[in-house]
């Protein structure tokens, strides 16, 4: 299950599903409609955009993945395919038309087979990115940040965290969350 955690500069709002983490965001803007709470996905570090016009039920209503009704276009809707444009060199269309299936059923195969030989290598990868943004939003103007970014890429772990114990208490949590998943998937 996918989760988030909000922040308010550099206090840590909310953590949960993205339907808790966005109530908590909404209510507290409406209480206080100068604040600027930010909404990041942990499993990539991306800031969430959040439209927190109307009430809790309009704000909830839009959030990504909560509309059921999405335009068909061609493909196989029913399957969850969908159509979309691949450039390739003539000599690739001419393999692929070749294959068993052709061209789609070939793409797709591929795709597989390198989404799953890749799949532990990305994942690494991804929560690696994940921190570098996280901790950038929300440290890079803190003492120590780009010590504790070198750190973080050379897995020195003791200075990593030496280098934000100082951060605010709720950052320093987050990030160092964040860090032991990335280097727990390596």
């Amino acid at each position: 299950m996918a989760t988030y955690t909000a922040f308010l500069s550099h206090a840590r709002i909310a953590a949960g599903s993205l339907a808790a983490v966005a109530e908590r965001c909404k209510m507290l803007l409406d209480s206080d409609p100068g604040a600027t709470p930010i909404i990041y996905d942990d499993s990539t570090g991306r800031p969430v955009d959040i439209d927190y016009r109307g009430t809790v039920h309009d704000v909830l209503a839009r959030l990504p993945g909560s509309d059921p009704v999405t335009k068909r276009g061609p493909g196989r809707p029913k399957l969850g395919v969908v159509a979309r444009e691949v450039t390739l060199l003539p000599r690739h269309w001419e393999w692929l038309a070749s294959q068993p299936g052709g061209a789609s059923v070939a793409l797709r195969r591929l795709v597989e087979v390198a989404s799953r030989d890749g799949a532990p290598a990305d994942r690494v990868r991804q929560a690696r990115e994940a921190v570098d943004r996280v901790m950038l939003a929300l440290a890079g103007d803190l003492p120590g940040y780009e010590e504790a970014s070198r750190a973080f890429h050379r897995l020195e772990a003791e200075r990593f965290e030496a280098l934000t114990q100082e951060w605010p208490e709720d950052v320093r949590d987050y990030v160092r969350a964040l860090a032991s998943r990335a280097v727990g998937e390596g």
